[in-house]
């Protein structure tokens, strides 16, 4: 058929003509109504603040990540090695890793939070693990899958307070959250019975979330003797234990003594799972090398029931992130795996939990040299990164003011940016603000 300007041109016209009939389309979905404006993450806005403020005495007590007495990041001196050890494997590649994960991390990861090859769990392989994003991607992992499987009560409790992620991460999934008292304003230590009477007066079968050790961000834990008392209450009401663990070896310089609250659940029987963060203990803050563990309560049929757990874990983590990252794992996994690396890696573990150790002893000496008001017992009766100082909201916003002291409002203090450099001008600040909120 030939070609008709004049239909061609009144075709044009038709198009124009509806087009000038529509209204004109909205400039946008998502309205302020349906997506507002959410708020910044308080903790990453701390560390912005921090890096704009121009004083030279400025502190940063904000972020948990390990720093050396000058203030610096420290590179574990172990991992400088597995580093040069995989920079020069001439078989070293970049292919996919396994969905799960590597196994030769995997495998030793599981090993070290529930205490060994001999662990009950091991020798009658009822866990499995797969590899994360550090620990956030192991307690998403967890919580996803309790979300879909899980037959009980499907709440869970967070201890009052908790990392504040957890309750992002459950509510995310659809998960409902409650609390559970856990800090005891009054003596800055555990609210012991609180804690046991909100265990026993939660629905049965709920899902408890428990800090193994070096609780964030109050630095308190149970005793061994409490986590039996726990244990035995949760017990009896047949609840479900979500083990966080973030800091194994780094609280107290003893991997063992870590993971205890673990390994005694997995000797009492109990079904449970684990998220395990490597960024802490590692110094892999950027590599997120992480594991999720489920360990199945002891029964004839306990390995086919872990098969089919295995199963659908690598189904989720196939849908969310397909593989893992490789880096931060092949570093970890050089160290568990050599045993003149591992004793390396535990004498590094020891210098970074001593350091922490000896700011607490300094920071309280230095508070009660100078006779700040109220008991400082507190900074040393806690453990591993964090202190729950007890100061109040306007006393931490005193402190940023007039000092430059970064922390969060909740009063709590990373210790690792405390240094010999900084600690008595910090004990200095915060005497200062408790004085004139006491008015003495």
């Amino acid at each position: 058929m030939p070609f008709d300007p004049s239909y061609h041109a009144d075709s044009v016209r038709r198009v124009k003509s509806i087009a000038r009939q529509m209204s004109p389309p909205a400039a946008t979905s998502f309205t302020a109504e349906l997506v507002p404006q959410a708020p910044e993450d308080a903790l990453f806005g701390l560390a912005r603040a921090y890096r704009a403020d121009e004083d030279p005495n400025k502190v940063d007590l904000g972020i948990g990540a390990y720093r050396d007495d000058s203030a610096k990041p420290w590179v574990l001196p172990v991992v400088k090695k597995a580093d040069e050890i995989l920079r020069n494997d001439p078989e070293l590649n970049h292919e996919y890793a396994p969905i799960a994960g590597i196994a030769s991390f995997t495998s030793k990861a599981a090993e070290l939070i529930l205490g060994g090859p001999d662990s009950p769990a091991i020798k009658e392989k009822r866990v499995t693990s797969m590899q994360t994003i550090s620990g956030t991607g192991a307690v998403h992992l967890g919580a996803l899958f309790l979300a879909k499987f899980f037959p009980g009560t499907k709440k869970v409790y967070l201890s009052n307070p908790t990392w504040a992620n957890h309750n992002q991460i459950f509510s995310n999934v659809s998960l409902p959250i409650a609390q559970y008292p856990y800090f005891s304003k009054e003596t800055k230590g555990l609210d012991f019975e609180g804690m046991k009477a909100a265990i026993h007066g939660a629905p049965d079968r709920s899902i408890i979330l428990l800090h193994a050790c070096a609780h964030n961000p109050t630095g308190v834990d149970p005793t061994l003797e409490q986590w039996k008392e726990i244990a035995a209450a949760m017990r009896a009401k047949d609840h479900f234990p979500f083990f966080d663990c973030a800091y194994q070896g780094f609280a107290s310089g003893d991997l063992m003594k870590d993971n205890a609250a673990v390994r005694y659940f997995v000797e009492q029987g109990f079904e449970l799972v684990i998220a395990q963060s490597f960024a802490k203990n590692f110094g892999l803050y950027g590599e997120r090398a992480g594991c999720f563990h489920v360990v199945t309560g002891p029964a004839p049929d306990a390995q086919a029931t872990i098969s089919r757990i295995a199963s659908q874990l690598a189904i989720l983590q196939r849908s969310e992130i397909s593989n893992p990252p490789l880096y931060g794992a092949r570093i970890a996994s050089t160290v568990l795996n050599d045993p003149k690396l591992f004793a390396e890696w535990e004498e590094n573990l020891r210098t970074m939990s001593g350091r922490i150790i000896s700011m607490r002893t300094a920071l309280r000496s230095k508070l009660e040299e100078l006779g700040t008001p109220g008991s400082w017992n507190h900074i040393t009766d806690q453990i591993g990164m964090f202190s729950f100082t007890g100061l109040t909201e306007a006393q931490v916003m005193k402190l940023r003011e007039d000092a430059h002291v970064y922390m969060t409002k909740n009063g709590r203090i990373s210790m690792a940016g405390l240094n010999t450099r900084n600690v008595e001008y910090f004990a200095k600040a915060v005497d200062k603000v408790v004085r004139e909120a006491q008015g003495v």
